[in-house]
Parts: C-alpha cells; structure tokens; sequence
C-alpha cells in the first residue's frame, strides 16, 4: 500500500495546477520547471540533514552550525559549503587581513555575518537587513554558533552609517537585492572611500550596475569582478549515487539571473 502524499507534495501539486491552467507558453512552462526544481531541492536538504547533520564540513565556513532555513535561496548550498563559491577566495582574504569591524548589508539569515564572527574573534559584525524575520534567523544563527556578543543585528543602512569606517578597519559585504544603487554612493557616504567592499551586483535592477558601481570606485578601488561557478567538490561521498541532476541542484542556488560580485580594496591614501 502506497503512503500517502506528505503536505510538502500537495502544496506543490496544487501550485503546479495552477501554473498549467493556462495556455501553455514558455514563462509558464519555466515557471513550472523552477517550481519542481525546489522542491527537489527540498528534498535533498532533508536527505543531507539526515545524512550529514546542519554542520558545515565544506568551504570557508566550515564548523558552523547552518541550523536553521535560508531567508531566500538555496539552503542546500550553503550546508555544503558551496553557497557562492567564487568569494572562497575573497573570504580567505578578508580573514587573513584581520579587520575589526565587518558590516554585512543585506544579512539575511546571517551565513556571512556568522561565518566571518567565527573565523575573526577579534571582530565585531554588524549585520543588518530590512527584514525583521530575517534579522531574528540571524540572531539564533550567531546564538546557536556562540557568537551572539559580536554579531549586532539591526535593519535598514543608511549613508551616515558608513562614517564609523573612517575610524575603523572596515570591510563592508552588501548584497541588497539592487539597491546598492543608491546606498553604495561614495558622494553621499564618505566612509566607503577607505573600506574594502565586496558587493552583489543586480542587473535586473538596473542593466548598467556593474559598470556604474565600478566607475563610482575607480579612483579609490582596486576592483576585481568575480562571476558565478560551482564547487563539485563540495558533494559528499554519498551522493556519488545519485542522478546528474540531483547533483546539480544540491548546488544550486535559485538564481533567475546573473549576479556578479565586485571585490573593492580601499587603495592606499597617496594612490
């Protein structure tokens, strides 16, 4: 006797029903590919908290705990330690640098905000989003990984917020969803000329942000562009049975478009 569909798969078949009402264009049809790509990926996610517990084992951040779901994305890269695996690197070289004050803008649930309070004892994080749900996911994230007195949460960042990094070693990490735009603007916010920057770019927001933010930094920056890959390296053993695409989508990250990132360094003062 067959088991009875979990809620999980009504929901989802229900949702899909309604995608496919209509006539059946290629927005439809992608809308319904994407919809039945998370709920694999769902699934995935439980099969690796089964196998493999919520501890990151992978990737910069490995050790910490990820016990709790994403505020938006993929959760599944992020228990693997792959999540955004072109700024391993960049990571790396933020803690080597040993800055004392890191401003995660655009928090969610604190995967960067607490990654970097563990890997930087000596730091204080502020971690700010304008999300109050995903400002208490932070919160429980940096309680649950014991780092609950460097990591201050709060919500929206505004310019005169950034004048504390011209009193301190700064390395700011903005990932707002296209409003970088504005917030991002060294006319406005003077104490962006000296910090290090590492920022999501959205051109769905606006198509020239790449190029916009880079000619706003030229003459203060040092500025490298950093695209998307994966880290295949990444999987556990014991996926190595699975099909190509469960593979992939343990990977994945739910992007619908291209976000490049740009990695800033403040030059020295005489450049």
């Amino acid at each position: 006797m067959s088991k009875p569909p979990s809620q999980l798969n009504k929901n989802i078949h229900a949702a899909l029903l309604d995608i496919v009402s209509s006539e059946p264009t290629s927005d439809q049809l992608n809308q319904a590919l994407r919809l039945l790509a998370k709920w694999r990926a769902k699934l995935i996610e439980n099969s690796v908290m089964q196998k493999s517990g919520t501890r990151i084992k992978h990737g910069p951040f490995a050790g910490m705990n990820y016990n709790i779901t994403a505020s938006e994305g993929g959760r599944v890269p992020r228990m693997l330690g792959a999540y955004e695996t072109t700024l391993a690197p960049i990571i790396d070289e933020i803690v080597a640098c040993g800055p004392k004050l890191i401003i995660d803008v655009g928090c969610a649930e604190g995967y960067y905000a607490v990654g970097l309070a563990r890997r930087l004892p000596s730091a204080t994080i502020w971690a700010r989003d304008a999300n109050p749900a995903a400002q208490t996911k932070c919160r429980e994230l940096a309680e649950t990984n014991g780092v609950a007195d460097r990591v201050e949460v709060g919500g929206v960042m505004t310019h005169w917020d950034f004048d504390i990094c011209l009193r301190h070693d700064t390395v700011i990490i903005c990932d707002i969803e296209g409003a970088e735009k504005d917030l991002l603007d060294p006319i406005r916010a003077k104490g962006l000329l000296g910090a290090d920057i590492l920022v999501e770019c959205h051109p769905s927001a606006d198509p020239n942000m790449v190029g916009l933010l880079r000619d706003r930094f030229a003459s203060s920056h040092k500025i490298i562009q950093l695209e998307r890959d994966l880290d295949v390296s990444a999987l556990p053993q014991w996926m190595d049975g699975y099909s190509d695409l469960d593979r992939l989508l343990a990977l994945w990250e739910w992007r619908a478009t291209p976000t490049p990132w740009l990695w800033m360094t403040a030059k020295p003062a005489t450049q």
